[in-house]
């Protein structure tokens, strides 16, 4: 019962906050539909990887740490939507490639390690886990509800976003959209700059405790 009153709250915040569109939705559907199911698989992968390091580090007092020094807060927000936007210039800069071949550059690389640097770098994710994560328990909270906490979070990052890797990147999809391959590499790079963007004009905004 004690479980279900902490679960409950923070999951209801935690599963409309995953489902709504952000960095994290962009680049596993950016993978999938430019390099297929498995790039969207890995990127899911790193995605919850970083989910689930973020749930563990807020767990461990990083609201307490974002509370205390809002300028870091502030560096956070200003590097992490930085970086999005600089990502996202990338990808809308990048030239167009032939069906089959790999994109150059920014777009090149490790499916798993994009999934987890975009997850690392989205400071809503570092606010939300701080905001709705790190209050929901005290010091009385058992170690497991804590790891049980963490398991959930990547679960439900799995699971969404799998679902998402596996919708588009599947064969009525990509026919659909084989030839737009790189309109789609530019609309994911604007989605980045506008986020990004969004995200170092907020960066003033405190965390409260």
């Amino acid at each position: 019962m004690e479980a279900l009153s902490v679960l409950l709250p923070v999951f209801g915040v935690f599963i409309p906050a995953l489902i709504l569109p952000g960095p994290d939705f962009v680049g596993v559907v950016r993978s999938s539909m430019t390099r297929g199911t498995r790039a969207g698989l890995l990127t899911t992968l790193g995605v919850s990887i970083g989910l689930g390091m973020y749930a563990t580090l807020s767990l461990l007092g990083l609201s307490a740490v974002l509370v205390k020094f809002q300028w870091l807060t502030w560096a956070v927000r200003v590097l992490g939507g930085t970086y999005l936007a600089w990502l996202g210039i990338r990808l809308l800069l990048a030239k167009p490639v032939a069906i089959g071949q790999q994109p150059q550059g920014a777009v090149r690389g490790n499916a798993l390690l994009f999934g987890f640097i975009v997850t690392l770098t989205n400071p809503k994710a570092i606010v939300l886990f701080a905001s709705v994560f790190a209050t929901a328990v005290t010091a009385s909270t058992p170690v497991w509800l804590m790891v049980l906490m963490i398991a959930l979070v990547v679960a439900s990052g799995l699971i969404w976003y799998s679902i998402v890797a596996l919708f588009m990147s599947s064969a009525p999809v990509m026919r659909r959209f084989q030839h737009a391959r790189h309109w789609i590499e530019r609309v994911a790079g604007a989605s980045f700059v506008l986020i990004g963007g969004r995200i170092i004009a907020d960066a003033r905004n405190p965390v409260s405790p």
